[in-house]
């Protein structure tokens, strides 16, 4: 009696083949790159939004920064903080480890710019401390060279990238 069908062998190997293609696609699109792209991808827009604020307020205001961060320049590095009232001195805002920030624990407001109409919102890190705008440190930093020049950057870029830019 012949009797139509597959065997166990049969399908056992079809069924390893496919799990074979299937883990070959999954190791090959790694989620996990894909989401710190994206993160990375926020960050990116996030300091190109900050900096282009301030060259806007600078324009709008004959060349000169904005209040906040003419006042906090005593210090060369600043973590942008989200707090709505600038801090007395501007220091002792307790900065999140950001390599490229830590010779100041100095911090500045963005709520000027914010007040102005030239930045819709303080931005905030996709892995900052926390998601209220309004009470934690952003995850970026400012930086002033010797020449004047501004840095805005990212203190927890992911997969090895530095997030800056300049201007």
């Amino acid at each position: 009696m012949y009797k139509k069908g597959f065997t166990l062998i049969e399908l056992l190997i079809v069924i390893a083949i496919i799990a074979i293609l299937a883990g070959v696609v999954f190791v090959s699109l790694d989620p996990l790159k894909r989401f710190q792209d994206a993160r990375n991808a926020s960050r990116w827009t996030d300091v190109t939004a900050v900096l282009s604020a301030i060259k806007v307020n600078q324009v709008d205001n004959g060349g000169g920064y904005f209040t906040d961060l003419t006042d906090a320049f005593g210090a060369t590095n600043l973590i942008i903080s989200g707090d709505v009232t600038p801090q007395a001195g501007w220091s002792g805002c307790n900065p999140i480890a950001c390599s490229a920030a830590t010779s100041s624990a100095a911090c500045v407001s963005l709520k000027e710019l914010v007040d102005n109409g030239v930045l819709g919102r303080i931005p905030v890190s996709p892995n900052a401390a926390g998601s209220d705008w309004n009470t934690v440190l952003t995850g970026y930093y400012l930086s002033k060279n010797a020449n004047g020049s501004i840095t805005v950057g990212a203190c927890d870029a992911e997969g090895g990238e530095t997030i800056e830019v300049n201007r």
